[in-house]
């Protein structure tokens, strides 16, 4: 008896450590834990993965192009793909890869409801933040880490081997999800787009005390 109270408190004390702990320990530890564990998780979305090649890339999109599938967005800067059914309103997201050494090693994509507008408060980012996160605990998995910012609000964050997935709002109107290859990520933490500069201020909130627990 004695012995089994010992192994109780044992279990107890272990489960208070990772359950009860900050969202930037539990990052911390999720980080650490899933890049030792040696797992990749590459998969992105309609046919599109981390390290994918360059021109595996352009070879692709030129096929879904063809297809109807996709199309090139605004400035021709990004893709273009509709989203009809996906989120409980229709939406477009845009969404270019970055390239390390001719692979994709993160992919940005930005989300927008079509029928936004100012006064119409059903379409708004922080709701599209929240439908996004539903949908993507259906496509990815759940374990999302909620981080609340005190400039951008909340943010949501998952660690998989050695994809990581960070969603957040960027303004009233736009919401991101970024795909990151952490693996390649810690040898190029130098941003340069707003939004790999918001990504970056998220992430930070996790090594402070402050994040919402």
């Amino acid at each position: 008896m004695k012995t089994k109270n010992i192994w109780f408190m044992l279990l107890l004390v272990f489960g208070l450590a990772i359950f009860g702990c900050s969202p930037r320990s539990k990052y911390e530890y999720r980080l650490k834990r899933e890049l030792a564990s040696g797992v990749r998780q590459d998969s992105l979305f309609i046919g599109l993965y981390l390290g994918m090649p360059q021109l595996d890339f352009y070879t692709h999109s030129w096929k879904l192009n063809r297809s109807g599938m996709i199309r090139q967005g605004p400035n021709n800067t990004t893709v273009e793909y509709k989203l009809e059914n996906e989120l409980k309103h229709p939406a477009t997201m845009y969404y270019y890869p970055e390239f390390f050494e001719h692979k994709i090693y993160e992919m940005p994509v930005r989300f927008m409801y079509n029928g936004w507008s100012p006064w119409n408060k059903e379409l708004s980012a922080e709701n599209l933040a929240v439908d996004v996160l539903a949908w993507y605990k259906k496509v990815y998995g759940g374990q999302f880490i909620k981080i609340k910012h005190s400039k951008w609000g909340n943010a949501y964050v998952k660690i998989d081997g050695n994809r990581r997935i960070t969603i957040f709002e960027e303004d009233d109107t736009y919401v991101w999800a970024i795909f990151t290859d952490m693996l390649i990520k810690k040898e190029l933490d130098s941003p340069t787009s707003k939004a790999d500069i918001i990504q970056n201020e998220i992430t930070k909130e996790l090594e402070k005390n402050n994040a919402d627990k």
